[in-house]
């Protein structure tokens, strides 16, 4: 995998050994693409980040911290490893992303981006996890990566879907506050 943009353009990422799905390089390019205007000095959250490659992608294009939060701890060390591009401004949390968020007093992140298993079956939960939460920043935007034929509905109790983007056979949807 590769860093397609910013001050780290071109650098490869090391993938951790386990089941894996990381995020397509053009599908990073294009919903990079649609955020990058508003991502300098950000905070962002990056969930079942993996390899960290989401996270590390938005401090290349100018986030100012990122977090990383993985349950599986067979990812730690390359994650850590990957984590130490960001020059310190990069936190990492070995733990289930639904513990993240209950516990966090990180925050508030102006983008927080999912990236479940294909077969996870919660993601309207993690949706409204994050909309009662107070991980947003007051103008966030949430993006959940998903498989197309799963729908995800188009408002949650806190949360108003923006955008849907389809790639392949996967699709992004972008969500902001009501």
């Amino acid at each position: 995998m590769r860093i397609t943009g910013g001050k780290l353009k071109g650098r490869e990422i090391p993938c951790p050994a386990g089941i894996i799905r990381p995020a397509m390089d053009k599908m990073r390019e294009s919903v990079f693409a649609i955020i990058q205007a508003k991502l300098p000095e950000t905070a962002f959250l990056d969930l079942f980040s993996g390899s960290g490659i989401i996270g590390l992608e938005a401090w290349s294009r100018g986030a100012s911290s990122i977090v990383l939060v993985e349950k599986d701890r067979g990812k730690r060390r390359i994650l850590l490893q990957n984590a130490a591009l960001a020059e310190g401004s990069a936190k990492v949390h070995i733990m289930p992303v639904e513990r993240y968020l209950k516990f966090a007093s990180a925050g508030p992140f102006d983008f927080i981006f999912l990236d479940p298993p294909f077969p996870y079956r919660f993601r309207t939960q993690l949706l409204d996890m994050i909309g009662e939460s107070r991980l947003l920043a007051e103008n966030a935007t949430v993006l959940i990566h998903h498989p197309r034929e799963d729908e995800l509905p188009e408002e949650t109790p806190c949360l108003a879907r923006t955008s849907r983007r389809l790639y392949g056979r996967s699709t992004v949807c972008f969500y902001t506050r009501k």
